[in-house]
Formats: C-alpha cells, structure tokens, sequence
C-alpha cells in the first residue's frame, strides 16, 4: 500500500516538473518578445528614418494582435485541445521572428511584429489552462508559484541578452535569437507536451456555440472583475517594462547593456513574491494572498510617488520600489488567475484567453498612449503606477463582495 502510494507521488511529481518546464516555455516567448528589443528601439530608429513614436508602436501593435488572438486561441483549444494549438502557433512564431530580421523598412517590421503578435499568444492562452486542467486547489497554486518564479527570470534576462546582440551583432541578431528560441519551444512542446484536455469536456466549434460561451463569460461580473484587476496591477509595472528605454537613457545615464540594473531587481522582486506564493499554498486561501499582495503593491506605489516627487532620480530612488511593487504583483496575479479561472471551469480555454486579451490590449495601451504621455519626467510613470494599483484595488474590493 505504501509502495503503491509512493509510485503516485513519484509519478505527481514528475507529471509536475514536466508541464511546469512545458509551460515556462510557453509563457516565457511573451516577455521575450516584448523585451529583448527594447535596447534596439532607438537605433531601429534611426536606421530606418522613423520616429521613436512610430518605433514605440511596433510593441503596441504587437500586443493588439496578441489580444485579438487570444480569443481565438483560446475557444478553439477548448474544441481541438492544447497540444495541436501550441505546436501552430509556435511554428507560426518562428515564421514570423525570421520575417523581423530580415524586414527591410520600418512598415514590414511592423507587419511581422505584429504576424508575432498573433503567433505568440497561443503559448500563454494554452499554459494557462493546461495548468488549470491538471491540477486544483493547493497543488494548482504551487505549480502556479513555481511557473511564476522561473517566469520571472524572462524579464529580466530578455533585455540583457538583446542588449548585448545589439552591442555585438545588431539589432537584427535579436530577432534572429527569437527565431531559435520559437523553434526551441515547438521542440519542448512537441516532445514533452501531453493532451490535457480529455475528449468529453471538449466543446463545440459551432460558431453560436463558441458566441454563446463568450457572451456568458461577459455577463459574469466577478469574473471580469478579477481579470480588470490583474490588468491593471500588471499595467501598473509594464509603465516601466515599457518605458525603460527613456527611464534608463534619459533619467539614470545608463546605456543599452545596462538594462540588467532595472530588469534584476524586478526579476528578484517577481521570485520573492512567486517563493510567498508558493509557502501561503494550502495554508492560506488565495484571497488572503491576494490581500497581502495588494497591501505590498499599494505600500510600493506610495513609496515610489513620494521619491518621485522629492527626490533626484537614482537607480535606488526609482528601481527599489517598483521591485517591491513586483514582489506584491507576483504574489497577487497567480490567486487572482486562479479565482477567475474558477468561475469558469468548463471553459478554462476561454477563460485564459479573456483574462490575456484584457491584460495584453491594456498593455498596448499602456505602452502606446501612457507611456508617451507620462515620459516627461520619471516621477510621473510612479503617479501612473499608484493610480493603476489604486484602481485595481477598487475591483478586488467589489470583487470580494461577489465571491462565494
């Protein structure tokens, strides 16, 4: 009897180590892909004669196609499962990562940017719920945990590695990378990747089917609550992911492989937050983490506005409190995922593809309308910050009042 337990729990926790490094592959080709150029921007630039401003939409557009296409992906891997949509969409990404460097104007970049966009948001949409699909309560939120601690390392590593592509080869070398890195995730996928969906709870893929659970999923208030939560308190750390190129050149004096200052200590923040996750697991509720997240967030936010307002930009003024913010965000988003997913437990697809379109689309408003509009001085991106966190927090409350 002991032996036969010991075999489950040997076999649990292989199944775990296996789908969490499936799906930290997954997820990681987001962050990748809004990164690792970011040191390249300006000289993306200046080589094909555009402004920033234009330059700075290549990563808008590209979260509006990853948006869009997360409704897709999202429905339909509830209808044909998770394996057939992740091995699509990745060779569609590598496709479209070669079209960048070989681009030869500003306007084809544009257009492969955005041809990532679409490819890219099959990886995230479908991890999510291949998660959701395998495990529940406890165990969902520690696999969560750990997929949220070396997710976090992305984010940091990203701009680093571009940076240095960029100083050594150009900034087509960046692209190049992402094409290898795309190929190396189809091959994790292809070879490690089991179908979690089981054929029964598959869906219909009648269009009025597909409408009507949509529609569902948009009349349930708490749901949709939780997901404009989690867009915010993530809108409120991408204003620095995404402005990072004039926080850094402009308001710190540093230069293009100098992005591991912001980008460690927000990696550190994001781990420590992802290690708090994991230890609450089955001894608090994920309401109780939640909370806790937003007591830290909302205590980063104020920190960070004060700084800003009476103090000269340094890298300890200006990076410290938004690690401190990502701690609090890292322990917050994976609860809030998990909660939303509940409400909806025979469509997670859809539901992990609802929470990433309202997530990546108020990204690409953060990064294409905020991001220009509060980039006169660095004390306005922590205003931005506090109201984002403020706002979020407002949904959790109302939140609350609905949860069972």
């Amino acid at each position: 009897m002991s032996e036969t337990k010991s075999d489950s729990n040997t076999t649990n926790a292989a199944l775990i180590r296996r789908l969490t490094i499936v799906v930290v592959a997954l997820v990681m080709i987001a962050p990748f892909s809004i990164d690792t150029y970011l040191p390249s921007l300006p000289d993306i630039a200046r080589d094909f004669g555009v402004s920033d401003f234009y330059l700075q939409q290549t990563l808008s557009f590209y979260m509006i196609a990853f948006a869009a296409m997360t409704l897709v992906y999202g429905p339909m891997s509830d209808v044909f499962g998770r394996r057939k949509l992740v091995l699509v969409s990745a060779a569609a990404y590598v496709v479209t990562s070669i079209g960048c460097a070989l681009a030869p104007n500003a306007h084809a970049l544009m257009l492969m940017r955005i041809g990532q966009g679409l490819s890219a948001s099959g990886g995230l949409v479908v991890g999510r719920a291949v998660i959701r699909d395998s495990f529940s309560g406890a165990a969902a939120q520690r696999v969560m945990s750990r997929i949220m601690l070396m997710f976090a390392v992305a984010p940091a590593v990203a701009p680093i590695i571009g940076g240095w592509l960029h100083e050594v080869f150009g900034w087509r070398s960046v692209f190049w990378f992402l094409a290898l890195l795309g190929t190396a995730v189809w091959l994790c996928a292809a070879l490690l990747l089991p179908e979690t969906l089981a054929a029964s709870d598959r869906h219909s893929a009648h269009p009025r089917a597909i409408a009507t659970a949509y529609w569902h999923a948009l009349r349930h208030l708490p749901f949709m609550v939780l997901i404009a939560a989690i867009a915010l308190i993530f809108g409120g750390l991408f204003l620095y992911i995404a402005g990072s190129p004039t926080i850094l050149y402009r308001d710190l004096g540093f230069g293009a492989q100098d992005f591991g200052y912001l980008f460690v200590p927000l990696v550190v923040g994001l781990m420590c937050g992802a290690v708090i996750s994991g230890r609450m697991a089955g001894k608090y509720t994920h309401e109780r983490a939640v909370t806790v997240g937003f007591s830290i967030m909302l205590a980063a936010s104020i920190i960070n506005t004060l700084l800003g307002a009476f103090f000269t930009p340094t890298p300890v003024t200006v990076i410290a409190p938004v690690a401190l913010y990502a701690c609090g965000m890292s322990l917050a988003l994976p609860n809030l995922s998990l909660l939303a997913f509940d409400y909806l437990p025979r469509n997670r697809g859809l539901a992990s593809a609802l929470q990433s379109f309202v997530q990546m689309a108020f990204s690409a408003v953060v990064a294409g309308l905020f991001v220009p509009a509060l980039n006169a001085h660095v004390a306005w991106f922590a205003v931005g910050m506090l109201a984002l966190c403020a706002m979020g927090l407002l949904c959790w409350f109302g939140a609350r009042v609905r949860l069972p």
